[in-house]
């Protein structure tokens, strides 16, 4: 595993399993919950990368990552995708819990969006910061309203995943021989087109902790009727946000609502109202054979859902900030990791937001004698 400068993992049990944890080794355990930020990686990588934006935050915040299940560091216990994500969120409050964080600002990327969206539907937090989530409707086969396209979620799943791309996994291909190879797949997928990193090797290390064991990544499969032949299973990774399985709409409906930052970029090929990786988008575009047209299989529109959902929190009382990264793909706080850390402290409270309107500016004229 390679840490960078200041950070420190070890392994925390709890009653579910052995999680891993990265910190940074000057933050002070007795930090209060106000002063605590927790961040949750998504698919396909690990607490791993976080690890800049972890080195640049303030040093009088207590900061820490958490290896989901099946990922990094943490034990490749099974998951039940038909819980949805509450396999990975009542992990991650059983962590918190053995760490003695009651409650904190969560920070969830892609998948870990969806994560914490359903933290806090069963457990209280302080703020959320959203960092191109998944749809609160899950992962493909929806409409604009959240309704699903067929009872069985066709073309949403396991069955989606690039098989070669999996064996790449398993292999541990480090190359970029392949668009299927992870490296490949980090540039094409998760950055936007020119971003380079002295830390690619270990943006693309985190990728390949991906457990592939039964029950976690990608999951299994079931064939339908409906194109494009499967539909979404039981267990395993991408069946947790399947829509049968997942929807954390209701965070419309909480009572107490926690302030939320949505960031994302312009250029996200993953989450998008263009997905590349949803089945009926690219039917669309005929790289999948044999779509059976809009009206059976529209491309999921993520962004859209996603900002319904947010305008409704805000109409019901919610605090929303969006932030579109323009020109940014998947990863803003790889990016524009600046602005990132700016939206995210100003949404924790640690820095006052600016004025809206901004007050007047003043005009000092001075002689040229002064």
């Amino acid at each position: 595993m390679t840490l960078f400068d200041g950070i420190t993992s070890r392994l925390v049990e709890t009653g579910r399993l052995s999680v891993n944890v990265l910190e940074r080794a000057t933050d002070d355990p007795a930090t209060s919950p106000e002063q605590t930020v927790v961040f949750v990686h998504g698919n396909v990588s690990s607490a791993l990368f976080w690890q800049e934006i972890m080195q640049d935050l303030p040093s009088d915040l207590r900061v820490l990552a958490v290896d989901l299940r099946g990922f990094g560091g943490t034990e490749h216990t099974p998951i039940d995708a038909t819980r949805g994500v509450r396999d990975f969120s009542d992990d991650l409050h059983a962590t918190l819990s053995a760490l003695g964080i009651p409650t904190a600002h969560l920070v969830g990327w892609s998948m870990g969006g969806g994560v914490v969206l359903q933290y806090a539907l069963d457990h209280p937090v302080l703020s959320l910061t959203l960092q191109a989530p998944v749809s609160p409707y899950g992962f493909g086969g929806t409409r604009r309203d959240g309704s699903r396209l067929t009872d069985d979620d066709a073309g949403v799943g396991a069955g989606g995943a690039n098989p070669d791309f999996v064996q790449r996994l398993i292999d541990h291909d480090t190359t970029d021989e392949a668009p299927t190879s992870p490296r490949s797949v980090f540039r094409s997928g998760y950055v936007a087109p020119g971003y380079t990193s002295e830390h690619e090797d270990a943006w693309v290390e985190s990728m390949l902790t991906t457990s592939t064991a039964g029950g976690n990544y990608p999951g299994d499969a079931v064939a339908s009727p409906n194109w494009p032949g499967f539909a979404a299973g039981k267990i395993g990774v991408l069946n947790t946000m399947a829509p049968k399985h997942f929807d954390v709409s209701g965070i419309v409906d909480l009572a107490e609502k926690p302030p939320i930052l949505w960031i994302h970029g312009t250029a996200d090929a993953i989450v998008s109202d263009a997905s590349f990786y949803d089945f009926n988008h690219l039917g669309a575009l005929g790289i999948i054979p044999d779509w059976p047209g809009e009206d059976a299989a529209p491309a999921q529109p993520m962004v859209s859902q996603t900002r319904d959902v947010l305008d409704a929190y805000a109409a019901a009382g919610g605090d929303v900030t969006e932030i579109a990264v323009e020109g940014a793909g998947h990863a803003p706080h790889l990016e524009r990791p600046a602005q990132f850390r700016q939206a995210l402290l100003t949404v924790i409270g640690y820095v006052g937001r600016p004025a809206d309107p901004a007050p007047p500016t003043e005009a000092i004229i001075l002689r040229s004698a002064d």
